[in-house]
């Protein structure tokens, strides 16, 4: 298969590409230790074409998805196939000031849709179905902000790849036979701390994100080495000049009531490597020591690595 074609391998539900939408669930979750709970897992996972067009077909203009990645810890049991070449654990990056955690995760579901409601009734569906097989261990709710900003006042995903560049960075080809036509998921959870936020001024964050807050111009990093922003930090050119890029689906979520705000990292790509690699920027500086300043004001609770397979091999989990 030669590698055009494999990037044309059908994917659906795990639909990587779908739409921003206006509502997002993020369920994460790990297999139980009851008798039968992985069988009960693969059956579920088997039938999860199904069970989304159950719910899908209440509103078919509201863009209803579930991609569903496995975790490494959970590969072997769950798929009973080859290991994607990168597939691992989230790797908890430690820099001098700010620590990226590694934390469970064997399945992680990404519910979304333009009604919320869509949402909820297909997250009931799937846990209802789980049932005592899995445990949950970790669900955010997230909405669009404004026109897709988050809830820092930028906006986000503007690197984000479009037409044929879009599935070039994100759907494994023929490098890896083991995963072809799947993709990485890397997804991390973090709060902010809007009152210190609020205390910049807007040149300062500004500054620190590497855009203008109003129209999202890119900025032009300060002279100094310590002064790289976010946009600089989170690009990654290898060493023959090559930028890779990944697509982001971030999605804001909080609660006003219980002073929580924060985004849900989400990021699908190619190649792990290069997220990590971007991580490693962040937390430990480029150089080292000069950290990212989004992360004085945005502390990481969460850490996991998922393979997303396409369909083919998710509906034949369930044989």
């Amino acid at each position: 298969m030669s590698d055009s074609a494999a990037r044309r391998v059908p994917i659906e539900p795990q639909s990587v590409d779908a739409p921003l939408t206006s509502s997002a669930v993020l369920l994460t979750l790990v297999l139980g230790s009851a008798p039968g709970a992985v069988d009960t897992v693969r059956g579920v996972l088997g039938d999860l074409d199904d069970i989304v067009k159950n719910v899908a077909f209440r509103d078919l203009h509201a863009s209803l998805a579930c991609t569903v990645g496995i975790g490494g810890d959970a590969w072997d049991a769950v798929a009973r196939a080859p290991r994607p070449r990168e597939l691992h654990p989230f790797r908890a990056v430690r820099g001098a000031a700010h620590t990226a955690p590694s934390t469970p995760g064997d399945l992680l579901l990404h519910i979304r849709a333009d009604r919320r409601d869509l949402c909820f009734e297909l997250e009931r569906q799937l846990l209802d179905r789980f049932g005592d097989a899995v445990s949950v261990v970790d669900e955010t709710v997230g909405f669009r902000y404004f026109d897709a900003r988050d809830l820092l006042g930028f906006v986000d995903g503007t690197a984000n790849p479009v037409g044929p560049a879009l599935p070039a960075a994100t759907i494994i080809g023929d490098e890896d036979p083991a995963a072809t036509g799947g993709s990485y998921l890397v997804v991390q959870k973090y709060v902010h701390d809007l009152s210190a936020w609020k205390g910049l001024t807007t040149e300062q964050q500004e500054a620190v994100i590497g855009r203008t807050k109003s129209d999202n111009i890119e900025l032009d990093d300060a002279a100094a080495p310590d002064q790289k922003s976010h946009k600089t930090l989170s690009t990654i050119v290898d060493d023959a000049g090559v930028e890779h890029d990944i697509l982001r689906d971030n999605m804001p979520f909080g609660s006003p009531g219980q002073a929580e705000f924060g985004t849900y990292f989400i990021g699908y790509t190619r190649e792990l490597w290069v997220i990590e690699r971007m991580l490693e920027r962040m937390f430990i500086g480029d150089p080292p020591g000069a950290h990212d300043r989004l992360l004085d004001v945005s502390t990481a609770l969460t850490g996991g690595v998922y393979f997303v397979p396409p369909s083919e091999v998710l509906a034949g989990l369930g044989d």
